[in-house]
């Protein structure tokens, strides 16, 4: 009885907890996150293959309307209210003629502060790996082959 009488409370003192939003909730973001300056190198005459390189691929192409493409985005803040922003491409013969939509708010660039926070800021360029060497290392590598200074 007293097992029933320990788990009830600490069942009620768990949800009382949830319920006061004490508990974390992170931020949610999904969807496309767009970059005003790439958005801004996009001109009427493009073609879809210049598009798709440049803005990476939509995230609503419907098969009835292959003329359109829709960048949607999505963000919660702590379990807030949903903010939704929409960015639509529309084309013509494989050609760009028009964008339209509500992506870049007043408070875009927020968000893509925001966002920076979750990147872990590794190099693009990045050719050495993830262990440096030091011209002593290279002598003294330790590796198969290698032979010694005396030839044994």
């Amino acid at each position: 009885m007293q097992k029933l009488i320990t788990l009830l409370v600490f069942a009620m003192l768990a949800l009382s907890v949830a319920g006061c939003h004490i508990v974390y909730t992170p931020d949610v973001q999904q969807g496309n996150l767009l970059d005003k300056k790439t958005v801004d190198q996009l001109k009427p005459g493009m073609t879809k293959h210049q598009v798709l390189v440049l803005m990476g691929t939509p995230s609503v192409s419907t098969p009835f309307d292959r003329d359109r493409w829709d960048y949607v985005s999505t963000q919660s803040h702590r379990g807030g209210p949903l903010k939704v922003r929409s960015f639509t491409l529309t084309f013509n013969n494989d050609t760009l003629v028009r964008t339209e939509g509500n992506f870049f708010a007043q408070d875009a660039q927020q968000l893509v502060k925001d966002s920076k926070k979750y990147n872990a800021g590794y190099p693009v360029n990045e050719t050495e790996g993830d262990k440096s060497k030091s011209p002593d290392d290279v002598k003294n590598d330790g590796g198969f082959g290698q032979g010694s200074k005396d030839g044994h």
